[in-house]
């Protein structure tokens, strides 16, 4: 479904254009095999106004998001959760007000956005991403125990060469250059998506490692 050469943020753009497009043939694969038993024209019409509800929500808090109205941004997104905590769109809507909180300078909000993330999404690729922003806010904020504890939950995937940047930045933070030297290249290997970021870290750290 997504191409693994993209970037995080592309992934998710990716992820989302496919669920616009895709969404409604999504919801109504389910309202055929539910038809049957409840009836297939009220589920069908049902399932409908919940999923353009939901859309029409989604496309302000964007524009909320895009335009900086941090506020209004923060009560849309707590409304698609809490309305639509069934859906795709609450999923991205916590994935939004994780930045939104990141933008106030609540980390610890942004991180309980993230969590929820994890606990609650079935798209593998959702829960990845979650766990990239929750690992880069916990080394930011200096916590790199609790940030390798979330990248070692990581699981063993096209993001492989994202988390192994994150462990060579972890090895850093504790003062392991070596380590963090071999963590960068494992990235390199692994198709990170900041190739050039990873090469200028071990730039850096080469004449130590060499040495």
């Amino acid at each position: 479904m997504v191409d693994v050469n993209l970037s995080e943020e592309e992934q998710v753009e990716a992820l989302k254009a496919w669920w616009k497009e895709n969404g409604r043939s999504v919801v109504g694969g389910v309202v055929i095999g539910l038809g049957v038993v409840f009836g297939w024209q009220g589920w069908v019409k049902y399932q409908q106004s919940i999923a353009d509800a939901a859309s029409v929500q989604f496309e302000q808090l964007s524009q909320s998001v895009a335009g900086g109205a941090l506020e209004a941004a923060e009560k849309q997104a707590e409304l698609l959760i809490n309305e639509y905590a069934r859906t795709p769109y609450a999923i991205f809507s916590a994935l939004n007000l994780a930045r939104v909180k990141l933008q106030q300078q609540d980390a610890e909000g942004a991180l309980e956005q993230l969590r929820w993330v994890v606990e609650q999404s079935d798209e593998p690729s959702f829960r990845q991403i979650a766990r990239l922003r929750m690992a880069r806010i916990l080394i930011d904020s200096g916590d790199v125990d609790a940030a390798a504890a979330v990248i070692e939950q990581a699981e063993d995937d096209a993001y492989a060469g994202e988390f192994a940047m994150l462990k060579g930045d972890v090895a850093l933070a504790r003062g392991d250059r070596v380590a963090a030297y071999a963590a960068y290249q494992s990235a390199l290997a692994s198709k990170v998506g900041s190739a050039a970021l990873v090469e200028m870290k071990m730039d850096d750290l080469a004449v130590d490692v060499d040495g």
